[in-house]
């Protein structure tokens, strides 16, 4: 297991202004020698800030292929839609131009578009050069929930389905995500939290315990060629 390396700043304002330049330099890369990006994120209020900066950045966002790591079954005309959030925040200005691939259909539930996503994410010849994670204070990241209906698909390491779904016990909604092998395969992979509660957390899912009971352990624990970047300010 590769330690993970802890970036620490005084303000949330210089982590996005590092966690943007780190991400854009990772896909100016990917661009100049294969021609082409492919970058996954988190939804949720953290990235806001991250999205606004990355934005801005003057990479070939034309050759840059944007996923969410994972989404609610809702439409984009929902509040609760992590891809509207998306369009708002990142997909703007300069990376207007990026390619976006959503994860909703207009279905009642995921589990009938399944091998529609599946086919839709699986890794296209090749792993993401980055990928973006959150992490709530119960310790989820991506939809694996703790001790939800559907976990144990998300954290196989070696399942070939590239997205999982999720009954989270205390939401209205399902969920769509990707799985644990995608993510982990990440050229570039960070953690992106924010306050003291969840750098509390955090230590708590460090420590000894079951994955399931706090699902970010697969990605802290996961073998990786190069370690996974923790991002974090007060």
């Amino acid at each position: 297991m590769s330690e993970p390396v802890f970036h620490r700043y005084d303000s949330r304002e210089a982590l996005a202004e590092a966690l943007a330049s780190s991400v854009a330099a990772v896909l100016a890369g990917a661009i100049a020698t294969v021609g082409e990006a492919r970058l996954a994120v988190s939804g949720g209020s953290t990235p806001k800030r991250f999205f606004d900066r990355l934005a801005q950045t003057g990479i070939d966002w034309a050759n840059v292929t944007v996923m969410l790591v994972d989404e609610r079954w809702v439409p984009e005309d929902s509040a609760r839609s992590n891809a509207a959030m998306l369009r708002a925040h990142l997909l703007t200005g300069p990376a207007a131009a990026a390619h976006f691939v959503p994860f909703y259909e207009p279905s009642d539930m995921p589990e009938e578009m399944f091998e529609t996503l599946n086919d839709r994410f699986q890794p296209m010849g090749r792993r993401f050069d980055a990928v973006i994670l959150g992490m709530g204070a119960d310790g989820h990241t991506a939809s694996w929930f703790p001790n939800a209906p559907g976990l144990s698909a998300c954290l196989d390491p070696e399942t070939d389905d590239a997205v999982a779904i999720v009954h989270p016990r205390d939401t209205d909604e399902p969920r769509v995500t990707l799985t644990l092998p995608p993510i982990v395969e990440a050229r570039f992979l960070a953690l992106h939290i924010e306050g003291e509660e969840k750098r509390v957390a955090l230590e708590a899912a460090r420590a000894e315990g079951a994955v399931a009971d706090m699902p970010v352990r697969a990605v802290l624990r996961a073998e990786r060629d190069e370690p996974l970047a923790i991002f974090w300010a007060p």
